[in-house]
């Protein structure tokens, strides 16, 4: 098991860039001190299964990168502010993902739980409305769709 020296900057990477489980376990640079009471991480997956139930075979992300990139720093630097977190970070890959692959890590670390819950919380739901990231699911069928538009012929 690798773990990373220094923790990553929050924005988006090409797939191959960066291994969101390296940046997982080295979290624990920032709480093996003892000055972090409470670690919450939330791990987001490509899913086998649409959210209509359709068969997935790939999930494919894009971005605005310099949008993204500049919208999941604020979103962490709010989050941080607003629930005194010693440390937070959004780390999202973009490109192609077969079901099962991690696409995003999301990570809160403060001095207590409840603080820490709730902007982990709160980071999720943002990143998932205020940066310009894309998602395709591309079907079983051979059909595809962007999420949020009608089904189409690939």
């Amino acid at each position: 098991m690798e773990v990373l020296t220094t923790l990553p900057r929050t924005g988006v990477y090409r797939k191959g860039e960066l291994d969101l489980t390296e940046v997982l376990r080295s979290l624990s640079a920032v709480y093996s001190d003892g000055s972090v009471g409470a670690v919450a991480t939330f791990l987001g997956v490509a899913r086998s299964t649409s959210s209509d139930g359709k068969e997935v075979a790939e999930v494919y992300m894009e971005a605005y990168v310099e949008n993204a990139a500049r919208e999941l720093n604020r979103i962490v630097q709010e989050c941080v502010e607003k629930y005194s977190l010693r440390f937070a970070g959004i780390w999202h890959l973009l490109g192609s993902f077969s079901p099962g692959e991690p696409i995003v890590l999301v990570a809160a670390l403060g001095p207590r739980r409840k603080e820490v819950f709730a902007a982990l919380r709160e980071m999720v739901e943002r990143y998932k409305r205020e940066p310009a990231l894309f998602k395709r699911e591309t079907f079983k069928d051979g059909t595809h769709r962007w999420v949020g538009e009608e089904f189409s012929e690939v």
